[in-house]
């Protein structure tokens, strides 16, 4: 009588795969510098005694802290770390608020969406909050006290007022880039969940390796 063939073996799913690598994240990068410049923003030109100061601090730590500790949680909970990153990113839409309120209620220009100078910072790939502090001196000094080409059309504007207007205008852009990729991750986390589930589904699939239930489904 011939021996059975051998039982083919099939890789068995870790039951807690690798996890909390949020530093190489984009999103966290991105948003760690929206941390950095928005300390340094509110420190020079929020007074510390104005709640906004604190707010808008909380708001940004609120957005990189939140990627972190999802990506933290999500060997063991899908779900926590889709959440998590859902705050992140309404933290950061707060935080966008918030500049534009300083904005607005300065009478400073916000730039649209078709202001080039968008597109310079961001071909600019800063990593560090003096990185952006020394474009927005480069910004300033290329194009004279209103941050434009030609003449100030707000003669009795200050140049402190016009840093503010210019360093505000810079952080936004940040927020944006760091806005339009945690929608991208977010989707792309409900995108898994809905494929694969969470925890529970991988403890059953990796129970059902194990007692050779054959491959998951």
């Amino acid at each position: 009588m011939k021996d059975p063939p051998p039982r083919t073996s099939h890789p068995v799913e870790a039951l807690i795969p690798a996890h909390g690598g949020y530093r190489k994240l984009k999103s966290f990068q991105v948003a760690q510098l929206c941390f950095d410049v928005t300390v340094r923003f509110c420190d020079r030109y929020v007074d510390k005694r104005d709640r906004t100061h604190d707010q808008m601090v909380q708001a940004a730590r609120s957005g990189k802290q939140n990627i972190a500790e999802g990506s933290k949680a999500s060997g063991t909970s899908k779900k926590t770390e889709l959440k998590l990153t859902n705050v992140a990113r309404a933290s950061l839409e707060e935080l966008r608020l918030d500049y534009e309120d300083y904005l607005r209620e300065r009478g400073l220009e916000q730039w649209s969406r078709q202001d080039s100078r968008r597109d310079e910072l961001i071909a600019k790939r800063c990593a560090t909050a003096e990185e952006v502090a020394d474009w927005v001196r480069e910004l300033h000094g290329r194009h004279g006290q209103n941050g434009h080409c030609g003449p100030s059309t707000k003669s009795t504007r200050s140049t402190r007022a016009t840093y503010r207007e210019l360093a505000a205008n810079a952080a936004l852009v940040l927020i944006a880039v760091a806005c339009s990729l945690l929608d991208r991750q977010i989707a792309s986390l409900a995108a898994a969940f809905v494929e694969n589930g969470g925890f529970t589904e991988r403890l059953y699939r990796v129970r059902s390796q194990r007692r050779g239930h054959g491959s998951p489904r």
